[in-house]
């Protein structure tokens, strides 16, 4: 039975569904076909693309603590962490009306959704809220390398030890 999302759920308890999964270290296919669909990710449509982040909740509450980065949206309420991670990617096919970006289906059948896995220790990006903050957001991960500004207001290349802590580069 699939899971059905709670439309009252918090920005936080909505970013727990969509994204965390403590009980593994990395998915398969079967993995992603499973976790989108029991997750809420395939109904009314499928979701393109989703990353489980394959950490204790404490260890992601434990990003929030980083410095600020800015998000995609500009804001400056993200932070960046490496962890272990299943990246899940709608597989398309051609001549397959399933697979848009986010199709809406009609009816009571659901749509057929296909995914290819990649796991990996990656970095990510997620934007917090709240005090405590707390995570709401799946911000980005691993290609982009987000810089901090240092107190003169200049970018600083970023890196991560294996804790998920930044590490500036000394200019």
């Amino acid at each position: 039975m699939a899971f059905q999302p709670f439309y009252g759920e918090t920005r936080n308890e909505r970013f727990l569904r969509q994204h965390v999964d403590p009980t593994v270290t990395g998915g398969n296919n079967l993995y992603c076909n499973i976790m989108m669909q029991t997750r809420g990710m395939t109904w009314p449509g499928c979701k393109k693309l989703n990353t489980f982040i394959h950490e204790d909740i404490g260890t992601i509450n434990n990003i929030c603590s980083t410095p600020n980065i800015q998000c995609k949206n500009r804001e400056m309420n993200c932070h960046a962490g490496v962890v272990r991670v299943t990246e899940c990617a709608l597989i398309r096919r051609p001549k397959d009306p399933f697979c848009s970006d986010r199709v809406i289906m009609g009816g009571d059948q659901p749509p057929k959704c296909n995914y290819q896995a990649m796991a990996s220790t990656r970095p990510v990006v997620i934007a917090c809220e709240g005090n405590p903050p707390v995570p709401v957001h799946f911000d980005r991960s691993g290609d982009s390398v987000p810089v901090h500004f240092d107190r003169s207001g200049d970018s600083v290349p970023v890196h991560f030890d294996r804790s998920g802590y930044i590490i500036h580069d000394e200019l």
